[in-house]
């Protein structure tokens, strides 16, 4: 808490004392409304979350393993809620006003559990951290996840690429890997445009990954 002292000064001290009284109050006024109007210049960045994979192949095989999807690991410039683009392969920059409702691995990370839980083939399948005794732990390295700009397209391209491993409990053992990924140009130049190019890329590599997954669990 910030106190200030007023001081008189000789003859007339009261009316000394009140000018500077208002001039202690004009110039608090000011300053709040100054730090007001700096808070809200800029606008909140809109937010956009992305689906879950939700149609599967008939075939896929019921599995009675209980799995652990752990949150992907992904370098710092993935690692965040902003939407990352690349205009060449030695530059990562962020669109601007714009971001997902999560940190990039935890939203992936969410959106494989859901898929895994929409084949209704699974009997048990939870995030790290649920007390579940996992029979597997599916591990994943999410390497690509940005619109690319270039080829003389105005519309970026969207590129995902997902490193997995699954591997087996309680002996650690990676039974099997495989890399996923999915590249998919988005139909405008608008900001909803590339986040349906995210949301339709992501979902080949969702599904990639839990057919693989669920017919090595088999």
């Amino acid at each position: 808490m910030t106190i200030a002292r007023i001081y008189k000064f000789g003859r007339g001290g009261t009316s000394t004392w009140a000018a500077l009284l208002v001039l202690a109050l004009a110039l608090g006024i000011s300053g709040c409304s100054l730090s007001g109007m700096l808070a809200g210049d800029s606008p909140a960045p809109k937010l956009f979350v992305l689906s879950p994979k939700s149609t599967f192949a008939n075939d896929i095989p019921k599995v009675t393993a209980q799995l652990v999807v752990e949150a992907p690991i992904a370098s710092e410039g993935l690692n965040t809620h902003r939407i990352a683009l690349r205009h060449s392969p030695l530059t990562l920059d962020y669109f601007a006003g714009a971001r997902w409702t999560e940190r990039v691995p935890l939203l992936v990370q969410t959106l494989l559990v859901e898929s895994f839980e929409n084949t209704k083939k699974i009997v048990s399948v939870a995030r790290q951290g649920i007390d579940l005794r996992a029979d597997y732990v599916l591990k994943t390295e999410l390497r690509e996840f940005q619109a690319e700009y270039g080829g003389g397209n105005a519309a970026p391209e969207v590129w995902v690429r997902l490193n997995a491993k699954l591997v087996r409990m309680p002996a650690r053992i990676i039974v099997a890997s495989e890399t996923f990924e999915a590249r998919l140009t988005a139909g405008g130049t608008t900001m909803t445009d590339i986040v349906y190019a995210f949301d339709e890329t992501l979902n080949k590599v969702l599904k990639k990954s839990v057919t693989w997954t669920m017919r090595r669990l088999q």
